[in-house]
């Protein structure tokens, strides 16, 4: 069996780094909590909103390292004396990462009622139409 590659197709010049995001992507489409939405708010803007209830601004960190949005919660023990006869309510470290394409940056966050909402935009770049010569050797 042949293993199709993007960077072997003769259309696909210098498409190499796609191969790496899919297989990257393949690798974070596993991950199950915290759940999360994500929505178009405009043509270059979107939201992503994860639900981290019991979360606190201190327990979550926001960074972007190498087009991966990676957003880790880790939550202080502050149950150490409370008696719980049942525990439903995760408090589990987790992290969850979203690959970025070229040209989106975070524009903000904010936590609101346990949603943490990243907004996200797309710089939208100029068309340039460029000239070349043709020069003899």
């Amino acid at each position: 069996m042949t293993k199709l590659s993007f960077g072997a197709h003769p259309f696909l010049l210098g498409f190499e780094q796609l191969e790496r995001l899919v297989e990257r992507t393949a690798k974070t489409a596993s991950e199950g909590y915290p759940p999360f939405n994500i929505e178009a708010t405009s043509d270059n803007t979107y939201r992503i909103t994860l639900a981290v209830a019991g979360f606190r601004e201190e327990d979550l960190a926001i960074t972007v390292e190498d087009r991966q949005l990676v957003v880790r919660g880790r939550q202080g023990d502050d149950g150490a004396d409370r008696v719980f006869l049942h525990r439903g309510i995760a408090a589990r470290a987790f992290q969850r990462s979203f690959v970025l394409a070229d040209g989106v940056e975070v524009a903000g966050a904010g936590l609101d009622h346990g949603l943490l909402n990243i907004d996200l935009r797309r710089q939208v770049p100029e068309t340039i139409v460029q000239t070349i010569k043709i020069g003899r050797k």
